[in-house]
């Protein structure tokens, strides 16, 4: 193993529990692309000698990985940095399910994509400064053949360099993969609020409501290493036969 994949353990790190350290370096090395999405880490022991640890406390610090997707494990195969799928899309990033409990892959409809700038609210979530450069992306999205959601995206041009129309409507798998494989941007976990409001014009308009329908608006920052924001998102949700779920789990 290169002694140049991983940073060494700061001293400034002495304070904290070893674990914490090592989950740091190991999130630095993923951060700065020395272990890329898809790539496995080293087992436990060699990462154990790396940082001068134990293996239990790699473990620990990998199990923590785990659970906030960062990595993931692969019975008989090791631990390998987390690659975006439409699984993944599926159970950490898209909360929404027919009443019954079916849940599954959404028909994404791009309606519009143009370039534009920054208003108040989205420079706000971005951590932007309002007027500078974005793309502003409309999608509808079908369930059970259904309009359910009305997305709208705001993505900042300079992280998305060369983002296309053609590229966006062409992609392979969801729009984080395309984020991942072509911008390397890792969405990590996301920060969303909800409010139920009355069905704007807009909405009405591509889910097929009369205006003033009831409705549940999120309204999403997603986040990549560093909590660093990457794209604000808000969806409009037709509640009628679909539910907004999320499932928690108490703290450790």
């Amino acid at each position: 193993m290169s002694a140049l994949l991983f940073d060494p353990i700061p001293p400034e790190a002495a304070g904290m529990p070893l674990y914490r350290a090592v989950k740091r370096a190991l999130l630095q090395a993923i951060e700065a692309g020395r272990l890329a999405p898809g790539e496995s880490l080293p087992n436990e022991a060699a990462l154990g000698q790396a940082f001068g640890v134990s293996v239990g406390t790699v473990r620990h610090a990998v199990d923590e990985l785990v659970a906030e997707h960062i990595v993931v494990r692969r019975q008989g195969r090791g631990t390998f940095v987390a690659t975006h799928s439409a699984d993944r899309f599926l159970f950490q990033f898209f909360h929404v399910e027919r009443s019954d409990g079916l849940r599954e892959v959404p028909t994404v409809e791009l309606l519009s994509f143009e370039r534009t700038r920054l208003d108040e609210e989205a420079a706000a979530a971005l951590s932007l400064r309002a007027g500078e450069p974005a793309f502003h992306v409309e999608n509808r999205l079908l369930l059970q053949g259904r309009p359910v959601v009305h997305d709208v995206l705001m993505l900042p041009a300079l992280l998305f360099k060369g983002l296309t129309e053609k590229r966006l409507r062409e992609r392979p798998g969801t729009i984080y993969q395309l984020y991942q494989s072509e911008f390397g941007i890792t969405v990590v976990r996301a920060v969303e609020r909800a409010r139920a409001l009355a069905a704007d014009r807009g909405a009405s308009r591509v889910l097929g409501l009369a205006p003033g329908t009831p409705v549940l608006q999120v309204r999403r920052t997603a986040l990549t290493f560093g909590d660093k924001p990457v794209e604000w998102r808000v969806s409009t949700l037709h509640t009628a036969m679909h539910d907004y779920v999320q499932t928690l789990s108490r703290p450790g």
